[in-house]
């Protein structure tokens, strides 16, 4: 079956519209609020997510620039999105805002038009277009929640977080490369309790090695926003273990991940 684009593509304008809504109101001090990100203000998240939008686009209508410029940032090692961060560090709040609505519009609008298997270079293998707007989504999903974190709310968790699951399943074999450990043939069962009591389920019934529980806790750990031990999943088998331990639904460098008790 078809990826359905334009269903990802509404959830995703869904999702923008609820980091919208965490910031638009906020005072130019509440936006240099330090967050769970070590280093990064609600400021910092806002410009990752608008640069990486205009990039995003950017393989979407020019694949060959697109590429000279990814090689440059990687060039500079595994802190670039640090680097970034502290490009547009001054940029009026005002002005951060009005770009990230820009940048997403545009690639919603770039999106729009494109075959969902149509194939896009980024920062490592190249991925679908349906690909790129999961990505997105669960980035905008993640850093929507350190700016929750960060202001002390709680967001009301949607049937959206099934593409961020899957997402966190997809990226199974990626994590273990990513972490110079061999990929484990291992089938493992994941069995999660979406918000409205749905079951959603990935891999074969029968496998001994599982992750069960509710669907928010497994994208908080596959996103690494919450240590393990403070989300309430059941792991069970070697191979599942260790997977939960190191998992990774985004690029980059593997992240450290965040200290058990960090967020009351």
């Amino acid at each position: 079956m078809p990826a359905d684009l334009a269903g990802l593509l509404a959830d995703l304008a869904a999702e923008t519209g609820v980091v919208d809504g965490l910031v638009a109101h906020l005072d130019d001090a509440s936006w240099r609020a330090p967050t769970p990100s070590p280093g990064w203000s609600i400021h910092d998240q806002i410009t990752h997510l608008a640069y990486f939008d205009e990039t995003a686009t950017r393989a979407a209508t020019d694949p060959g620039g697109f590429r000279a410029e990814a090689a440059e940032l990687m060039r500079r090692g595994d802190t670039f999105p640090d680097d970034i961060a502290q490009r547009y560090a001054t940029l009026p709040a005002a002005d951060a805002l009005a770009w990230f609505r820009r940048a997403r519009e545009g690639y919603l609008a770039t999106f729009r038009r494109l075959d969902p298997k149509c194939r896009l270079p980024w920062y490592g293998p190249d991925m679908s277009a349906a690909s790129s707007a999961t990505a997105r989504l669960m980035e905008t999903w993640a850093h929507g929640q350190d700016i929750a974190d960060a202001l002390g709310v709680t967001r009301p968790p949607s049937a959206r977080l099934r593409h961020v699951a899957h997402l966190g399943v997809s990226t199974f074999q990626f994590t273990f490369r990513l972490n110079a450990r061999a990929v484990p043939v291992t089938p493992i069962r994941v069995e999660l309790t979406g918000p409205d009591g749905d079951q959603w389920t990935w891999g074969p019934a029968d496998a001994a090695d599982r992750v069960t529980g509710p669907a928010l806790d497994f994208c908080l750990a596959v996103t690494q926003r919450r240590h393990l031990d403070d989300l309430n999943l059941t792991i069970t088998g070697p191979v599942a273990t260790e997977w939960m331990s190191i998992a990774q639904a985004f690029a980059g460098a593997p992240g450290p991940g965040r200290p058990p008790g960090s967020i009351q």
